[in-house]
């Protein structure tokens, strides 16, 4: 403790005895101001991340709000008719479910295929069938990727954000510090006055970027849950809609 005590009981002297040099900020926006052009970029770049990243996350939070109150419309109206038909006069004003589309590609493919067969003789009583229900399915799966693809735009962006933001901060961290260490190296200066400011605006960056990073990890991981409990419904409302074909159409 003696050892140690005799240098450091040295630098509080020098550093209360120093004074800081004028024209020094000790604020944040006086640290950023007087940062290096590289900084400062690095700064920018973080920020144009994070700005990107909540234009996304409330996006995203709005339209899977719509789309599970549609769906929830939707569902209410598919289970409760008797005709496919009375079900495809909603869908214009329910599209911003994903079951929407699922349905209206199951339905184009059951009326192409209902076309396609014999009608009736002039007895009548025998009801339209189709020639391959797995065709059917087929088409619903095909829709379901394309709505999954709809869902998931944009949001593997915040992962970006997250994965990449905290090194981009440790670079302007990194650069400010070398930037520190030369000044001190031109003054020959160790005084704290001195070597504060730089080191306090090399940490902004960090700071900065994990602000960008912090957020879009958390909002990653929700809304690629949400993606997942709409994959879920979707799936249920493939087998429902098979369920129903296969009872009237086979």
């Amino acid at each position: 403790m003696r050892t140690l005590g005799g240098p450091l009981f040295a630098l509080l002297l020098q550093a209360d005895g120093g004074a800081v040099p004028e024209g020094t900020s000790t604020s944040i926006v006086g640290l950023i101001a007087d940062s290096s052009p590289i900084s400062k970029t690095v700064l920018l770049l973080l920020a144009l991340f994070s700005i990107v990243s909540w234009s996304v996350i409330f996006y995203k939070l709005w339209t899977f709000q719509r789309a599970r109150r549609q769906s929830a419309s939707f569902l209410d109206v598919f289970r409760r008719s008797n005709k496919f038909s009375e079900v495809q006069a909603v869908c214009r004003s329910l599209n911003e479910s994903p079951l929407v589309g699922m349905f209206q590609a199951g339905y184009t493919e059951l009326t192409a295929q209902l076309r396609q067969t014999p009608e009736a003789g002039p007895a009548g009583g025998a009801r339209p069938t189709i020639r391959s229900l797995t065709a059917v399915d087929r088409a619903l799966m095909r829709a379901s990727a394309v709505e999954l693809n709809k869902l998931e735009h944009r949001v593997p962006f915040l992962a970006t954000t997250a994965s990449i933001a905290p090194f981009i901060g440790l670079f302007g961290t990194v650069w400010g510090i070398m930037v520190a260490f030369q000044g001190i190296g031109q003054t020959g200066s160790t005084n704290l006055g001195v070597v504060a400011p730089g080191i306090a605006d090399a940490l902004v960056a960090t700071a900065v970027g994990l602000f960008a990073a912090i957020p879009a990890v958390y909002f990653y991981n929700q809304l690629t849950n949400t993606v997942k409990l709409f994959a879920s419904d979707m799936d249920d409302f493939a087998m429902e809609f098979l369920n129903i074909v296969e009872r009237n159409f086979t």
